[in-house]
């Protein structure tokens, strides 16, 4: 089965929760630009196992070693960029009660439907958020790339069970909206252990997270993003716009059951008067004042930043006493699920996000980019 996503920028990833390696190809990135491997790592470091209680406690470095697509300089060359990633801490006994008990919530139903017994299901093997760490190989990259550009992506925790973090300023698209925005970009994790814009917010949602932790359960959330510095133009109408090509890369990410751009679901409230964004001439270019689209509008950028939020899941493995059924005798069978797990994955995603979003524009930008203005580094 195929897991590839992107148009010009195709991205693949490999491997399983508990194989010998996980990785990803990338093919398309624009040549001659220098990797900066540390940035890179320290991105890595953001999604990686064993932060603290709120996370799993298996530890994996999540260092990607690169095996393809670099020059001896470390410029990307025109060839496949390839990165590989071990499984160092594998426990793959703790899914020994799994292996024909599905979890409630998990993928291991639907993989045996499909596959009858062949799946891995050892840390949900394919299904497993472990697949997210390639993709912030990959992504780690484009952002760099985006940035050359003076492109910047940003996400932040905006939800963690009841607890919720101030929102991005990002629907007001004037001078003194873009300055509010960048100071909260600049806010996220600053002064915070989670990646919040407010620091009261993060120790909120540790208190929502270790709560669910200690009564054997685990929690969901949400996640906005948003990515300043886009020209107009970028994009393409009908089925290969902006809002379907992350989307589509969104859903890719485990436990993301919902997406919403720009005001979201709260359009289905308003009027067209109160939702349309008025236009006016800025530094000589027609500029929209306000936001409400997110950034987009026909499929295609707006110049405004670009604005989405992801609803999450809470984590499906829980240990807590669940009914299920043996596959292989067809009876009830009951379930308490063993080894290590996150009790929310939200906190881990935020990077998955940047990752998933930087991916995106730069496939969208190299495939639709506005007339006269191709993506060049």
């Amino acid at each position: 089965m195929p897991s590839t996503f992107g148009t010009a920028l195709k991205v693949t990833v490999f491997g399983q929760s508990h194989s010998e390696a996980i990785g990803c190809v990338v093919e398309g990135f624009p040549s001659g630009f220098a990797v900066n491997m540390d940035d890179l790592n320290a991105f890595m470091a953001r999604r990686a196992p064993g932060q603290g209680s709120w996370t799993t406690p298996r530890k994996e470095t999540d260092v990607p070693h690169i095996v393809g697509g670099l020059n001896p300089l470390g410029a990307t060359c025109g060839a496949p960029f390839a990165a590989v990633i071990q499984n160092t801490n594998r426990h793959s006994a703790d899914y020994d009660n799994v292996l024909a008990v599905p979890r409630p919530g998990h993928a291991d139903f639907t993989a045996w439907a499909k596959w009858h017994g062949n799946q891995d299901v050892p840390g949900g093997g394919h299904f497993s958020g472990r697949l997210t760490a390639p993709l912030c190989a990959a992504g780690g990259v484009a952002l760099q790339m985006l940035a050359a550009k003076g492109v910047r992506v940003c996400a932040h925790l905006s939800q963690i069970g009841t607890a919720r973090d101030q929102g991005f300023d990002a629907l007001d698209n004037t001078p003194e909206g873009r300055s509010r925005l960048a100071a909260q970009m600049d806010a996220v994790g600053r002064d915070s252990v989670l990646a919040t814009i407010d620091p009261a917010a993060s120790e909120a949602m540790l208190a929502q997270i270790d709560a669910a932790r200690r009564s054997l359960d685990s929690v969901g959330g949400a996640i906005e993003c948003v990515a300043t510095g886009l020209p107009a133009g970028v994009g393409s109408p009908m089925f290969d716009g902006m809002e379907n090509t992350i989307a589509r890369a969104a859903f890719g990410i485990p436990a993301v059951k919902a997406i919403e751009f720009g005001r979201g679901f709260q359009v289905a409230g308003l009027l067209g008067s109160q939702n349309n964004d008025p236009y006016q001439v800025r530094d000589g270019a027609c500029t929209p004042v306000s936001n409400s689209s997110g950034g987009i509008l026909g499929g295609i950028t707006t110049g405004a930043p670009l604005l989405f939020r992801l609803a999450i899941k809470p984590t499906p493995s829980i240990s807590r006493p669940q009914q299920s059924v043996d596959l292989a005798t067809m009876t009830p069978a009951p379930l308490q699920v063993h080894g290590r797990h996150d009790p929310c994955v939200v906190t881990r995603a935020v990077p998955v996000v940047e990752a998933v979003c930087a991916l995106c524009i730069l496939d969208s930008w190299l495939a639709w980019p506005p007339e006269g203005q191709p993506f060049q580094l």
